[in-house]
């Protein structure tokens, strides 16, 4: 049984048709999309180092590999655009009206993702930064 719940079954359902299929691929098959990707995102909301992963997310090195694939070869940047895009009815609230200080101030994740004063330094033209 899971101990870390990283995604909603809807939220997968968004993201799983991004990810790249193992089918035509020379060597083993693709371990569980889901199993990884949860294990991307719980690595990165904790901050914590890829050796330290719960083993429940598969080995750490398959996480850091589909990770490292996912970045070269752009799903992350369509997953970000995904999530980006759902996030833009929310902009008429990240003028200051919005439900947490960080929006009222300008700043925060809503004002960057509307296109607010640091939109360019969240998603830079050239696609994620090494932190993602």
């Amino acid at each position: 049984m899971k101990s870390h719940h990283v995604l909603s079954d809807s939220e997968w359902a968004r993201i799983e048709p991004l990810l790249p299929s193992s089918v035509g691929r020379r060597g083993h098959p693709f371990r569980d999309h889901r199993q990884v990707v949860e294990g991307i995102v719980y690595r990165l909301r904790v901050g914590m180092p890829w050796r330290e992963l719960p083993a429940e997310f598969g080995p750490w090195q398959t996480v850091w590999k589909r990770h490292r694939r996912f970045h070269t070869d752009g799903t992350l940047a369509l997953i970000l655009a995904l999530i980006l895009a759902s996030l833009q009815p929310d902009c008429a609230d990240a003028g200051g009206r919005g439900q947490d200080r960080s929006a009222a101030r300008g700043g925060g994740p809503g004002a960057a993702a509307c296109g607010g004063p640091h939109a360019s330094e969240t998603a830079p033209a050239g696609g994620f930064s090494h932190a993602v």
